[in-house]
């Protein structure tokens, strides 16, 4: 079993870099800790928003079919704060590394499309996007903006063809992940020599699976987090610290 180190010093900046530049494929697994630092609340936290909404109330496709218009009560919330949501350092050093040739492709958990904003290419959404919203009647679909447009009118946004309530097209409780980007996901990690978890707390599955599927085909894992994870003893490297700030460090040892 690998041993684990968990420095904040330069010492581990200078690990994680060499890592990513001498196991090649590297792919990047990130979570809700890249986020908070764009000011995006990290829903399952203690102080979260699910303090104040209960996730089998307002985040489950069984409670959206009963009442869509409750459900959009918590959505409407998080588009308000996704609208003015900006990439911070980790993403932009994200999308710069791959640019650079260090990334292969981003698998993120997160649905707020800052990956993409930041200039990243290759991002496997595995829980969905708020990018977009369909209606389950019909199949139509509207943009974030469009979505945003009719918040402004109404508490929830209609279906311009049929007038049903739309859905955002993110992965509530009681849906099956998208199964194409599962595969794809799977697929990468499979080829990762390196797989680089940035702010992920490696409790939810079957995306925790994706590390075995590396480690089983002989990659290594290294991880970012600011909070102890159940793959810290499997890792090369653990770094217990801010996402931007861990890789901000890397990039200038990188990208020169």
């Amino acid at each position: 079993m690998p041993g684990t180190r968990r420095y904040k010093s330069g010492m581990s900046v200078e690990r994680l870099a060499a890592l990513i530049s001498d196991h090649q494929p590297c792919v990047v697994l990130t979570g809700a800790g890249v986020s908070t630092e764009s000011g995006i609340p990290d829903f399952r936290s203690p102080g979260g928003i699910w303090a104040r909404y209960d996730p089998m109330e307002y985040a489950t496709i069984e409670a959206f079919r009963r009442d869509p218009a409750k459900v959009w009560d918590f959505y409407a919330r998080r588009f308000e704060v996704l609208e003015n949501a900006q990439p911070n350092a980790a993403h932009h050093v994200l999308a710069a590394l791959e640019r650079g040739g260090y990334v292969e492709a981003i698998v993120t958990q997160n649905v707020d499309r800052l990956h993409e904003l930041a200039g990243s290419q290759n991002v496997i959404e595995v829980h969905g996007s708020i990018r977009t919203s369909s209606c389950l009647a019909c199949g139509e679909r509207a943009t974030f903006d469009e979505v945003v447009a009719m918040l402004e009118r109404a508490p929830a946004p209609s279906c311009p063809r049929c007038g049903s309530i739309m859905k955002p097209d993110v992965v509530m409780f009681g849906e099956l992940l998208p199964e194409g980007a599962i595969e794809r996901a799977s697929e990468l990690a499979r080829r990762a020599r390196l797989l680089l978890v940035v702010g992920s707390s490696l409790n939810v599955y079957p995306i925790a699976d994706l590390l075995q599927d590396t480690l089983l085909a002989g990659g290594k894992l290294a991880i970012v987090n600011r909070e102890s994870t159940p793959y810290d003893e499997l890792a090369e490297l653990t770094i217990r610290a801010s996402a931007g700030e861990t890789l901000s460090h890397v990039a200038r040892r990188l990208l020169v």
